[in-house]
């Protein structure tokens, strides 16, 4: 009976981390995708932060950018600034 005991806390030690881990998020951090091509059929990349890096990535080679359908933006928003009261 103590060698079940034992197996069992034994058991519940070491699987207990993965009982407790947070579980794994896919966040999109990207908002710009780059479409390859004369006619978008090309490739596509959706690694661009800005609507500039993905310009500068398809000018010469042919393409477009558009926004990334899965980019869903930050979680949180910032913080609004306070505003100042002016006295006159």
């Amino acid at each position: 009976m103590q060698k079940i005991t034992s197996a069992f806390f034994l058991a519940a030690t070491l699987l207990m981390p993965f009982a407790l881990a947070a579980p794994a998020h896919a966040e999109i951090y990207y908002p710009w995708c780059a479409q390859y091509g004369a006619g978008g059929d090309g490739g596509r990349n959706c690694g661009f932060s800005t609507l500039e890096q993905c310009r500068a990535t398809v000018s010469g080679i042919g393409g477009f950018c558009e926004r990334n359908s899965f980019y869903t933006g930050p979680a949180e928003r910032p913080a609004k600034r306070a505003r100042q009261r002016r006295d006159d």
